[in-house]
């Protein structure tokens, strides 16, 4: 049987301009958060749900969610990873309440209808009746009755899941580039986690989406940045936008020889542009900056993105995972996870929680991509008719040497348009 595309409920005309124009009612309208539930998070997509490194044991699980909708991940004792929506077949309620643990099973609080690891129905509390009265009918099958399940892949230990039959493997949905991209930073590696934190942010999803896949604004928000020479859009680095356009890499790297002659010349640049790029703020412990380059690539910052809501980064040696979860027109959970690896020196490990302070809802870099997506979701407020001017570095959404460009966010919508028919 072929599957039934829901019918769309909001109807946009996309601006003449194409790319280069997002209207500000994608961001606000409820009929659209809707429709992308429907057509992005439980279409034929992939979603980032958690770590292997979470689900060692059999009996391991984790809750996670994929949009809005929450699922449970788990490892069975065959060894296999499983997920499954987390609402009961018989009255929706949730059946797992917790955020990670170890079980045998999982059984509604509500009326004890009770599951296995891979979702499957085991049992209806009084399904028989009582003294003959009562239960189920007897053509009751529990095999009809289970959760309903996802698809799931790995990749160098990062756990992703799909409510669709029809997306590609997740090697072939990510492309060659982005594979080896997270490779670079994940492969033959076994991480832990350093610590976690879940963010708030007072704007839709697609505003923290377009955030980071926009290398433009990293150097002129982010004063920490510049000030302390961490990235300026003057280093060595470059945009790699796939084919789909809903994955991008962004990176850059020091040359320490070229470096040292280019900073003056920098700060002229960004003065003449009247950015502020240099502050009176200095720090007392300056550890914070110190790094190694355990890649050896001379790369200081990647900033790696999967459509439609996963971030894998590496600023110098602080490497985290984001994901990212639209919680209405006007609201988006973020979660971080800082990671550490098994094979970490106490040298290296130190350093990554030194930096942890770089970013994350306070960090010194990231701090104010937590509020600037709400100054928009503000500023758009009652100009649903109008659009935003994406520009910068042409109209593609193609790779680039320049971060001075804005093609991975043209990307993001190319993929966005594509997934949601307009």
């Amino acid at each position: 049987m072929i599957p039934i595309k829901p019918a769309r409920r909001a109807s946009i005309a996309w601006p003449s301009e194409g790319l280069t124009r997002v209207p500000y009612t994608l961001f606000q309208d409820e009929d659209v958060y809707a429709d992308e539930q429907d057509a992005i998070f439980r279409g034929p997509n992939w979603s980032y749900l958690c770590l292997e490194a979470e689900l060692v044991n059999a009996g391991d699980f984790r809750s996670s969610f994929i949009g809005d909708t929450p699922v449970v991940v788990t490892r069975d004792t065959d060894g296999e990873l499983y997920a499954f929506e987390n609402r009961c077949a018989h009255r929706g309620a949730m059946v797992c309440l917790e955020d990670q643990g170890n079980a045998k099973d999982f059984s509604c609080v509500y009326h004890a209808w009770t599951y296995n690891l891979q979702g499957d129905l085991l049992g209806v509390a009084f399904k028989d009746g009582i003294g003959g009265k009562g239960g189920m009918k007897p053509d009751f099958c529990e095999g009809d009755h289970g959760l309903r399940k996802l698809r799931v892949a790995t990749l160098h230990g990062l756990v992703f899941g799909s409510f669709s039959d029809d997306v590609p493997q997740l090697d072939e949905y990510l492309g060659e580039e982005i594979v080896a991209r997270i490779a670079r930073v994940l492969e033959g590696r076994t991480p832990v986690v350093l610590g976690r934190f879940t963010q708030m942010l007072p704007n839709n999803w697609k505003l923290y989406f377009e955030n980071v896949k926009d290398s433009y604004h990293a150097s002129i928000l982010h004063l920490f940045f510049t000030t302390f020479q961490l990235n300026r859009l003057s280093q060595r680095g470059g945009i790699i936008v796939d084919p789909s356009g809903g994955h991008h890499v962004s990176y850059s790297a020091v040359d320490h020889a070229a470096e040292a002659a280019a900073q003056a010349k920098a700060a002229s640049d960004y003065a003449d542009q009247k950015i502020r790029s240099e502050s009176e703020h200095r720090l007392e412990d300056t550890s914070v900056l110190a790094g190694t380059d355990e890649f050896g690539d001379g790369v200081t910052l990647q900033i790696l993105s999967v459509f439609p809501g996963f971030v894998l980064q590496q600023i110098q040696n602080a490497i985290a995972v984001r994901q990212i979860l639209p919680r209405g027109t006007q609201q988006t959970e973020l979660n971080w996870t800082y990671l550490g690896f098994e094979d970490d020196t106490p040298e290296l490990r130190e350093m990554r929680l030194r930096q942890a302070n770089l970013v994350g809802p306070a960090g010194y870099v990231s701090m104010e991509d937590g509020c600037v997506g709400g100054f928009v979701q503000r500023g758009i407020d009652g100009a649903s008719d109008s659009s935003s001017v994406i520009e910068m570095g042409g109209d593609s959404a193609e790779s680039s040497e320049s971060r001075v460009t804005e093609a991975s966010i043209r990307g993001f919508w190319k993929a966005y348009r594509n997934a949601m028919g307009y």
